[in-house]
């Protein structure tokens, strides 16, 4: 398999991810199971969303995407500006940690540290949502690269280091992935980049035995949603399969089944994704006029970003 289309299963794979998630979020365990006994099923509607309506995990995704791309490399401000025009647009859906960190009114460097400092709890799941678009674009550049863009990108709105450490993690087994090699024989070298402070929990939801069922937070926690993503790719045969597996798991479905997408994906390519997932996939973009982004469309931004 090319490694173009690798990427694109990335980025592809995230955003159907996203959209198969969503209408079962904060539901419980096994409700898409029930809905389709007999496989992997459809993009449903449902909670508020349209069948195949991606949520703001794959809007940022894009909106980070575009601004590497345009910005010809990492510039934080610009992406930083670019969440607050989409927040203020008011998406349906807005991670809390997020949207207070977007609407503070302190400026891009200093807004995520002061709500973590305020707060002391930033370690959600927003970063990893939204990082398909930037491991592709940064794979290229190595190790040391993607792992320091991922922190980078994660501190814009979660102050918390251990949100930034595993957006390095998801960053550098992308990165692993789009080579052809296998993520989870790389786990170990994954944790090794991780800092001693935050290695130990890290350790343990990425162990080759951890079960979600082991989580001591919900997985809208930035721990059990990487840990779980692992698992589903772990524990299953196809990408439909690990992008079930992991909407299967309730909670935080659309995130955790995203993250799950970005990795898989990036294992399986776009090709092993079900025609009528991605024909049904569509992504508004609040704050960007009438934009609606398409499975084309994203398949474009995931091929410049894979070649630029």
């Amino acid at each position: 398999m090319e490694r173009i289309e690798r990427a694109i299963g990335a980025v592809l794979g995230s955003a159907v991810g996203d959209a198969l998630g969503a209408p079962f979020e904060f539901g419980p365990p096994g409700a898409r199971a029930a809905r389709f006994p007999d496989g992997p099923g459809e993009l449903c509607g449902g909670g508020g969303w349209d069948p195949g309506e991606a949520t703001d995990d794959t809007q940022m995704a894009v909106l980070v995407g575009e601004s590497l791309l345009e910005r010809e490399g990492l510039d934080p401000a610009d992406i930083f500006d670019r969440f607050r025009r989409w927040a203020a647009a008011e998406p349906k859906d807005l991670g809390l940690q997020t949207e207070q960190v977007l609407t503070s009114g302190e400026p891009w460097h200093r807004a995520a540290e002061a709500h973590f400092r305020m707060t002391g709890h930033a370690a959600g799941n927003g970063s990893l949502m939204r990082a398909s678009t930037s491991a592709v674009y940064f794979a290229p550049d190595g190790q040391a690269a993607t792992t320091a863009a991922a922190r980078r990108i994660a501190a814009l709105t979660h102050g918390d280091p251990a949100a930034q450490e595993g957006t390095a993690v998801l960053h550098e087994l992308v990165r692993v992935a789009l080579d052809g090699d296998d993520p989870l024989t790389a786990v170990p070298d994954a944790l090794a980049l991780v800092h001693p402070a935050e290695r130990d929990r890290w350790a343990t939801v990425l162990a080759a035995d951890w079960h979600p069922d082991r989580a001591t937070e919900a997985n809208g926690a930035v721990w059990p949603c990487l840990g779980s993503a692992l698992w589903a790719l772990r524990t299953t045969g196809s990408l439909p399969q690990a992008l079930a597996a992991a909407v299967d798991l309730g909670g935080d479905t659309d995130t955790v089944a995203a993250v799950t997408g970005t990795l898989a994906g990036a294992v399986y390519g776009a090709e092993a994704l079900p025609r009528r997932w991605t024909a049904a996939l569509h992504v508004p973009l609040p704050g960007y006029g009438d934009r609606v982004l398409r499975a084309p469309e994203l398949i474009a931004l995931a091929r410049a970003l894979a070649t630029r």
